[in-house]
């Protein structure tokens, strides 16, 4: 049977709308019917992105997915992971997975699975929810627009309140 996953693009490296797009191609060809597609928003990067010069990294451009796909949340981990390989995807040193990134460096494509169905998933190479969707407005934007009625099995909230929690605005 089919399960629904929520997922969101990023990419702030090279052409970052076409990265979005051949991400989105090849998730729907190797992980399942990609059933709605968010705008593309931009945002500064998240914590202490680097680009790979050392240097402050250039904006993000993000998008939502939802996937229906028959992987189990790991086998679509390493499908994502497989995906971002290929486009050029290089891991920082800390990216020890699960969340649990200790440093970020600039990206051709990162694709992270923010919700698996209403599944909560604590394993040492994935944890969904992902931890850290509630904070993070690149995250809740484009989910909202695709699934804002879609309830965070842990806290319970939509996607549209916690956006509005986070940003003090209705969508």
């Amino acid at each position: 049977m089919a399960e629904s996953a929520l997922l969101v693009t990023g990419s702030n490296l090279g052409d970052r709308e076409r990265n979005l797009e051949a991400a989105r191609e090849l998730v729907g060809a190797r992980c399942g019917r990609v059933v709605a597609v968010s705008g593309i928003y931009e945002s500064a990067p998240w914590g202490d992105v680097r680009g790979v010069d050392g240097l402050p990294a250039g904006s993000f451009l993000n998008q939502a997915l939802r996937v229906e796909t028959r992987l189990e949340p790991l086998e679509l981990l390493d499908a994502l992971q497989s995906i971002e390989t290929q486009m050029g995807r290089r891991k920082s040193p800390g990216d020890g997975g699960g969340g649990k990134r200790q440093e970020y460096l600039s990206r051709i494509i990162d694709i992270d699975i923010i919700f698996y169905g209403e599944r909560i998933i604590d394993h040492d190479r994935l944890r969904v929810p992902h931890p850290l969707a509630s904070q993070r407005e690149f995250v809740l934007r484009p989910v909202a627009e695709i699934a804002g009625d879609f309830h965070h099995p842990i806290f319970g909230a939509t996607a549209d309140e916690m956006l509005e929690r986070l940003t003090g605005k209705k969508k």
